[in-house]
């Protein structure tokens, strides 16, 4: 379960304080800041609001957190990000490292018996020296399946 509302494809890992996300945020034209923007710019709210189409990573650790946009990433990439985690939590019975390009690599480890915890490792990619790391508390598997079920089916 995300603990905030995108209005787009969203795949949280972690706990409400403590976690790693990739969102592709959708604006919603009828909100009143999206509608003043649009009045603005002199376009149609529907227009500014747009596709919805880039890629996000937020990150969040002790509810204190940040994030950062990743211009040009395809829906193919989450989605194989998505696939790979999916693959490793199915078949796995200890730690494992899902590897999601220059921006995120995320580790596991079991956490009691149906659960994992995680190390969520990203950088911005404006800024390929700076590293931000949230740890996790345990994450049900049986949830993070269904959650990567259901953001793999919002991306087909």
């Amino acid at each position: 379960m995300s603990p905030i509302a995108m209005g787009g494809p969203a795949l949280f890992i972690g706990t409400d304080t403590d976690y790693v996300a990739l969102v592709r945020p959708e604006l919603d034209p009828d909100q009143p800041g999206v509608r003043a923007a649009a009045a603005e710019a002199g376009v149609t709210p529907e227009e500014f609001a747009g596709p919805g189409d880039t890629w996000m990573v937020m990150v969040e650790t002790g509810g204190e957190g940040d994030g950062f946009e990743l211009p040009g990433v395809r829906d193919v990439e989450p989605a194989g990000f998505a696939e790979r985690l999916r693959a490793e939590l199915a078949a796995a019975s200890g730690p494992f490292t899902v590897d999601g390009g220059a921006v995120l690599s995320l580790d596991a480890r079991p956490a009691g018996a149906d659960a994992y915890a995680f190390t969520a490792r990203v950088t911005p990619p404006d800024d390929p020296d700076t590293t931000w790391t949230a740890e996790t508390g345990p994450v049900p598997t049986a949830g993070l399946l269904a959650d990567l079920d259901a953001f793999l089916g919002s991306l087909a």
